[in-house]
């Protein structure tokens, strides 16, 4: 239990006073915009650029780890994709949205703090390198999907590629991620003033990503489409970790605290950018938010029961 109350309570009861402070109007919804806007925009950017900058590229490229997690993300994509097609008859679009909401996690909001906090801050490394590369090709992928779909009424398809490629240009955890591997490709160490300009705007992301998902998550409803929101919970708090542990621990023989850090990262609810990607389409929005705070309301209870057996998992 020793790793709930000191992993899992904490980042959750960030996330309570920030719920706190949206239900009871401390902080409305102007302040829940801008947050989130400086989360997404310069804070989590200016952390994955800093902590990627200052790994080894042997590191980054850690074959196994990548294999056993985005292998993991690509199984239960093609899962959630193919059911939301065949089982609920979804268009390509709402299907997309569908399959990253039970396959993007809450990495960079969460994630990172709750990795470093669970096994120490070099665990940080394998968690920023999981949100980068799960980032890039997800949106990738998932924002394809969408334009893709709407196709149908009429789009040319040059049109279709065009969007996505400004889309993924205009990703600020996409670009800062490749500044960032960039910059460790060359093995110049980072200057210092901007070492700790990124040190003290990198801090801000955790706590302040944390307080964002508290504040998303007031107003939002349970009820709409219960059966597709509740697929999508399992497929991400049960079918993700289960075939990340899988392929890490079986498959590719990740090294201990890497595989912990990929089973953490897959055992995460659904990130709030999978809302943020629906609302700006307008397609798929409630059940979006629905699955959103319903995982992330469950995910009490399933990290702290991941954390309660770590005897299988950590080693």
């Amino acid at each position: 239990m020793r790793p709930v109350i000191e992993a899992v309570l904490p980042v959750f009861a960030i996330i309570l006073i920030g719920f706190g402070a949206g239900r009871y109007r401390l902080l409305g919804p102007a302040s829940s915009d801008a947050l989130n806007r400086f989360v997404y925009f310069i804070a989590l950017p200016v952390l994955l650029f800093h902590a990627l900058a200052r790994t080894k590229p042997e590191q980054i490229f850690n074959l196994p780890f990548l294999a056993a997690y985005i292998g993991g993300q690509s199984l239960l994509l093609l899962i959630a994709g193919s059911l939301a097609l065949v089982a609920f008859r979804r268009p390509l679009q709402e299907a997309s949205l569908f399959a990253m909401g039970s396959v993007f996690g809450n990495t960079g909001y969460m994630g990172i703090p709750l990795a470093a906090a669970a096994f120490g801050e070099p665990a940080a490394v394998p968690a920023v390198i999981a949100t980068a590369f799960g980032t890039a090709w997800i949106v990738a992928v998932v924002t394809f999907g969408i334009e893709l779909g709407l196709t149908a009424h009429g789009r040319p398809y040059r049109h279709v590629m065009a969007d996505v490629a400004m889309a993924l240009a205009k990703n600020p955890l996409l670009g800062s991620s490749l500044l960032g591997i960039a910059w460790s490709m060359t093995g110049l160490p980072l200057w210092t003033p901007l070492d700790r300009l990124c040190g003290i705007l990198g801090a801000a992301a955790g706590p302040c990503a944390l307080i964002a998902i508290g504040l998303f998550l007031v107003g939002k409803r349970l009820s709409s489409g219960p059966a597709e929101s509740g697929a999508m919970v399992v497929l991400k708090l049960l079918v993700h970790p289960l075939l990340t542990a899988l392929l890490a621990l079986l498959v590719f023989d990740v090294e201990p605290l890497w595989a912990a850090a990929a089973i953490l990262m897959a055992a995460l609810p659904t990130g709030a950018n999978v809302f943020v990607l629906a609302q700006r389409y307008d397609v798929y929005v409630e059940r979006i938010s629905a699955a959103t705070l319903l995982s992330t309301v469950l995910a009490v209870v399933t990290l702290s029961a991941l954390f309660t057996w770590p005897h299988w998992w950590i080693g």
